[in-house]
């Protein structure tokens, strides 16, 4: 089962999830971006690369030939196959209102959830969910 990671009270989810992002890349973490509404992927996108004034973080679309050079890919649809590809130790940032549609051999998943009430909403639904399914759940608080 994979280890969950929610991380509650982000003022802007899409800010939040490009500085976490770039943390995870600066730890020498590969991570997949799954969401499959394509225009906040296209949001996630644009922020990362400019995440912060003078950091650089590599990423494209996972169906990208780079892909397999590049530590973050962006995937919007086909999640299974993309992380058949990805190495095990690969993360997930969920970006989605649900859960992936498959965890796939993945063994950690990140979910940030911003302070906006729908989005809580969307996040203790993906908790039951995950947690009806076995993963281990962990809850963070953001400052």
């Amino acid at each position: 089962m994979a280890r969950i990671d929610f991380a509650f009270g982000a003022t802007e989810k899409i800010t939040q999830a490009c500085q976490t992002t770039l943390k995870q890349y600066l730890a020498g973490h590969q991570i997949v971006v799954y969401c499959s509404d394509a225009q906040r992927l296209k949001a996630f996108d644009d922020k990362l690369w400019a995440v912060e004034a003078t950091a650089f973080v590599p990423h494209v679309m996972a169906t990208d030939p780079l892909a397999e050079q590049t530590p973050i890919w962006l995937v919007s649809s086909n999640l299974g196959p993309v992380l058949a590809r990805a190495p095990a130790t690969a993360w997930l940032l969920n970006l989605d209102d649900l859960c992936p549609p498959t965890l796939g051999s993945t063994a950690r998943v990140i979910e940030i959830v911003s302070d906006d009430e729908d989005d809580k909403i969307a996040a203790r639904l993906r908790w039951a969910q995950y947690k009806a399914g076995g993963h281990d759940l962990k809850a963070h608080q953001l400052a």
